[in-house]
This record gives C-alpha cells, sequence and structure tokens, in this order.
C-alpha cells in the first residue's frame, strides 16, 4: 500500500475520532477502514451508559461499510486518545474488532495505529489476531 493512501487513512481517522460519543470514559477513538475498490467508511467509539452497549470505532466503520454492500477490505487507520488531546499512545483494537475484522479481510488486512499522520506503526490483522476463528472453523 502506498504511503500516501496510509497518510490518508490516518488523516481521516483522525478526524472520525471528533465525532466520538465517549461521555463516560472520555477516551475517543477514529477509524477509517477502506475497500478493495477504494471507498473509505469512517467510524467512531459510541459508548452507552450500560457498557456492554457501547460499539468500538473499528467495528462502527466495518458495519458500515458492510451494510452497504462492501465485504473486502484493505486496510484500516485507528486513533485513539483522551478526548480533545493529540493521541499520545497507539490504540490498538480489542479482540471483538479483531474477530470482526477477521470475518470480512484476509489476514493480509493492513492495520495502522496512530499517533498523528507521522507517527504510526503498521501490523497485518495476523499479527494482531493468529489463528483466528472463521467460517472455516465451523464448517
Amino acid at each position: 500500500m502506498k504511503e500516501d493512501v496510509k497518510r490518508l487513512l490516518v488523516r481521516e481517522a483522525i478526524q472520525a475520532r471528533e465525532k466520538a460519543y465517549a461521555p463516560y470514559s472520555g477516551y475517543t477513538v477514529g477509524a477509517a477502514l477502506i475497500s478493495k475498490d477504494g471507498a473509505i467508511y469512517h467510524g467512531c467509539n459510541i459508548e452507552n451508559a450500560s457498557f456492554g452497549a457501547t460499539n468500538c470505532a473499528e467495528r462502527t466503520a466495518l458495519f458500515k461499510a458492510v451494510s452497504e454492500g462492501e465485504r473486502e477490505f484493505k486496510a484500516i487507520a485507528i486513533s485513539g486518545g483522551l478526548k480533545g488531546k493529540a493521541a499520545t499512545e497507539y490504540a490498538y483494537p480489542c479482540g471483538i474488532c479483531r474477530q470482526a475484522l477477521s470475518e470480512f479481510a484476509t489476514k493480509d488486512l493492513v492495520v495502522l495505529v496512530a499517533k498523528s499522520e507521522e507517527d504510526f506503526k503498521e501490523y497485518r490483522l495476523e499479527q494482531l489476531l493468529p489463528y483466528a476463528f472463521g467460517g472455516e472453523s465451523i464448517n
């Protein structure tokens, strides 16, 4: 994946973070997911007083994309931190998000975790979720 596309995704994840609804934790997360065709879907975390009803930014972006017919993805960028402040740590996808992504992405999905457009790390989904449980596991 080209460097300019990576930076674009990171920038869009940082912008998506501004829309997060996190009144309880104050920890806001944004995600930008790009399909094989180049369409970008944004997500933010959406908290709920009943914490189990909270949804992560990564799944918000994924569910938006899937609900619009997308099924194949190249990469996702994620940025998170305290509301109103620049990210000071890398925000990695939680286990549920990793599992949800594995349903629709190959093990080679690029996962970018970012503090800024210039400061991000790159992984493959397989590195973050080795031995994923997939459809072939139940067939």
